[in-house]
This record gives structure tokens, C-alpha cells and sequence, in this order.
């Protein structure tokens, strides 16, 4: 029996040819579907098939499906996700330099935040490189306020009520038990069923995210302060990075930096928008005096030596001082 030259060249060819299957990267955040985080991942996702032409494939698994931002970080240690958009909490976990950057009312607008982390921005990379990491790009999601279900406005009115804070943080909630506050340490995507479980009645939140999760809902009055920025990146695992072809990175970094323009103009524009929106649904703002505000940070500062040691390198506290220190120097020129 022969068999034609043709259909040999074929059975080999199918034997010694594999097909290029694509890669696929698992991301979790906790921003909800449909928030203005999402959809800018999700136009990233589309953008990333688009260049590599389906090779890479960004699958998103939104509103912590994937668990809280620990859970996150170990899912990404152990391979279950190669990616994930992160904020400085669950940056922690990995390098708690990072943390450096939100420590209570040390820092005061967008551009000296920005300022700072023109500077500190590539130690942080990395930090988060030799721990595992590439980052494709960083933003923040505004100034973080306090939600309560009580009027606050001095530290003392805060005093009395359950305040969320992240669950893992020890040492941050130590810190609140230790100043005389009421501490109540929850997972974030928890924060919604602690409000109706009456477990908690206050929580910390940018004003997007209490829109997005609607948790002002159960918690209508908002502190006019700014505590402190709540600051992210978006990461994936060195492995994986490593798994894609070096000449589809340099059109996946561009694509994560045009995302990382849109997080950053966006929250930025979103914030006041947003808080408009919720005092449209019951939402009371509640303004802080300059001398109460300075008892505030009076307050804050008084907390540091629970958490500067212990959450977060005394080095590192001290250069992100050091440099918003000279960014102030110079706004007085």
C-alpha cells in the first residue's frame, strides 16, 4: 500500500509542529464589576489580546471573588493567580516598605504624594522584584476618609464607635486599641455585611470606593479629612512575566501604562463626583476645622512608634518624611 508524499508531510508536520496555545494570567482585584477600576482592566484585558494577537489573555476576576487582598498575595506566592491589582495594604504583605506611603496624615495633596513617589517609586519596584514581582504600574485610589453611622468630626467622636480596619494588620490595629479607639479587624470585602451586622459602624474608604461598594449606604456621614492616600499597583508574578515572549512585553507595558494614565486621571477626577453622587443619596459631609484637624494629626502621629518598627521599616518612614519635607520646602519658595 503507498501512501502519498503529501499526507506523510502532513502526519509529520502535525506530530513535530505543536499549536501556540495562549497564556493565560488569572488578576484578581477587589473593585468591583462595573466600578471605574474594572473597566479600566477590562479595556487593558482587550488591549493585551489585541497586541499579542490572543498569545497573552488577561482573565479578571473582580469584587474579591478571589478573596481579600492577603488572600490575594497567597494565591499569587502559591501560582492559583499570576496577577493582581493590589493597594499598599496588600503590597504590604509582600514588602512592608511599601506602607511607608499611607502612614496617617503624613502626606496632604495629589502632587506631593506624586512628588514623593517620582522618588521612591523604582525602590519599591525592587523591593517587589526580589520578593517575586513585576509591577506594570502603579496609582492610588484617592484620599482615604472615615464613613461613620455617627457624625464625626474630632478624634474623640471617633472614640465611642467599631472601626473597620484590615484584617492581618496587628500591628495598625494595636495602634488604634492603644490611642483609646474601638478597633475591628474584618477582611475588606466583609466591610459591607459588618455594616449590616451592626460589627461595625465606621470604616476608612476613599470616597469611589464607599460608592462602588456602596457601604455609605450604611454609613452616611463622612469626616472631611484627609487621612491618608490609599495608594496600588498592579503585579504579576516574575514567573509568569517570564513565560511571555520578550518581544510582546515591550506593547504589554505600554498598554499597562496607558492604564495606569487612566486609573490616575480618572479616581483623581471621580473623587469630588463622587461624593456629590452619595450626598445626593443621604450622604452628610461633615467639615473639620484647621485647629481640629492639627488635633488629628496630633493623634495620628502619637500612634506611630505601634506601627513605625513593626508594619513598616523605620528607614523607610523616615525618607518618605524626609522627601515630603522637601517638596513642602519648596512650595514655600
Amino acid at each position: 500500500m503507498k501512501i502519498p508524499i503529501a499526507a506523510i508531510l502532513i502526519l509529520v508536520t502535525s506530530v513535530l509542529v505543536k499549536p501556540v496555545s495562549a497564556q493565560t494570567i488569572k488578576l484578581a482585584t477587589l473593585a468591583p464589576q462595573g466600578s471605574p477600576w474594572h473597566n479600566i482592566l477590562r479595556d487593558m484585558a482587550a488591549d493585551w489580546n489585541k497586541v499579542t494577537n490572543g498569545k497573552v489573555q488577561l482573565r479578571i476576576y473582580p469584587g474579591g471573588v478571589a478573596g481579600d487582598e492577603p488572600d490575594m498575595a497567597r494565591k499569587l506566592r502559591v501560582g492559583q493567580l499570576q496577577a493582581a491589582v493590589l493597594s499598599g495594604n496588600g503590597l504590604s504583605e509582600i514588602a512592608q516598605e511599601i506602607q511607608a506611603l499611607q502612614m496617617p496624615m503624613m502626606l496632604s495633596s495629589d502632587a506631593e504624594l506624586d512628588y514623593v513617589m517620582e522618588r521612591v517609586g523604582p525602590r519599591f519596584e525592587a523591593l517587589l522584584q526580589a520578593k517575586g514581582f513585576k509591577v506594570l504600574n502603579w496609582g492610588d485610589a484617592g484620599w482615604v476618609h472615615f464613613f461613620t453611622q455617627r457624625p464625626v468630626v474630632a478624634p474623640a467622636d471617633l472614640k465611642p464607635l467599631r472601626l473597620f480596619t484590615w484584617a492581618g494588620d496587628s500591628a495598625y490595629l494595636e495602634a488604634w486599641k492603644d490611642a483609646g479607639y474601638n478597633p475591628v479587624s474584618l477582611p475588606a470585602n466583609e466591610i459591607h455585611t459588618g455594616l449590616q451586622a451592626g460589627l461595625i459602624n465606621a470604616f476608612v474608604a476613599p470616597p469611589i470606593a464607599a460608592l462602588a461598594f456602596q457601604w455609605f449606604g450604611l454609613a452616611k456621614n463622612m469626616t472631611d479629612l484627609k487621612w491618608a492616600p490609599l495608594i496600588g499597583a498592579t503585579v504579576i508574578t516574575n514567573t509568569a512575566w517570564q513565560e511571555i515572549p520578550n518581544d510582546l512585553k515591550p506593547p504589554l507595558l505600554k498598554s499597562a501604562s496607558n492604564a495606569n494614565q487612566r486609573f490616575r486621571g480618572e479616581t483623581r477626577n471621580l473623587s469630588g463626583g463622587a461624593i456629590e453622587v452619595m450626598k445626593k443619596h443621604g450622604l452628610t459631609v461633615h467639615p473639620v476645622p484647621l485647629e481640629v484637624a492639627l488635633l488629628w494629626e496630633k493623634s495620628a502621629r502619637a500612634g506611630y512608634p505601634k506601627i513605625v518598627g513593626k508594619a513598616v521599616p523605620a528607614q523607610m518612614v523616615a525618607e518618605v518624611e524626609q522627601i515630603s519635607n522637601g517638596y513642602r520646602a519648596l512650595q514655600k519658595q
